[in-house]
């Protein structure tokens, strides 16, 4: 499966689409502090991403029924860039080189990529591409995460 996050408003609103431009989900930001709600196509609340930590690292969660189902953690900012994901079921490891091209494992298997796109008008874009059994709802969810992380160090470069 194949699909563009667009971050809209200073990544207050992302647009997700299919690569035929169609909108699968949005994320929008709620209230004030890192809360953004993941909406199907018919604006039905999926999942929450939220910051809990605002350090140099960053911590997330993917809240699920008032759960934290993942939790997202950077473990590094410059060398060999990685996001960990840990479940109740599973584990994703985000794994970079360069900040902009990222690989997806699952439970250590290779699973998809994101890689970051520069437009023109120096807005960033992720391009996500997973195989069709790993992909669930909340996989737009590491990109929203990527961009909070590393877009403004990727956006400066």
């Amino acid at each position: 499966m194949e699909m563009l996050v667009i971050p809209k408003n200073n990544g207050n609103k992302y647009v997700i689409q299919d690569k035929k431009a169609r909108v699968l989900y949005s994320v929008k930001k709620k209230g004030f502090g890192g809360r953004y709600n993941l909406l199907d196509a018919s604006d039905y609340n999926l999942y929450t991403l939220l910051q809990t930590d605002e350090g140099r690292k960053p911590v997330f969660s993917i809240i699920l029924n008032d759960e934290t189902f993942l939790k997202l953690t950077i473990k590094s900012l410059f060398l060999d860039p990685t996001i960990t994901a840990e479940g109740r079921d599973m584990t994703f490891s985000i794994e970079s080189k360069d900040r902009k091209a990222f690989r997806i494992l699952k439970n250590g298997v290779h699973v998809g990529d994101i890689k970051t796109v520069s437009m023109l008008s120096g807005d960033l874009q992720y391009e996500i591409e997973i195989e069709n059994v790993a992909f669930d709802d909340y996989i737009p969810l590491f990109a929203v995460t990527i961009d909070k992380a590393f877009g403004e160090i990727n956006r400066n470069k």
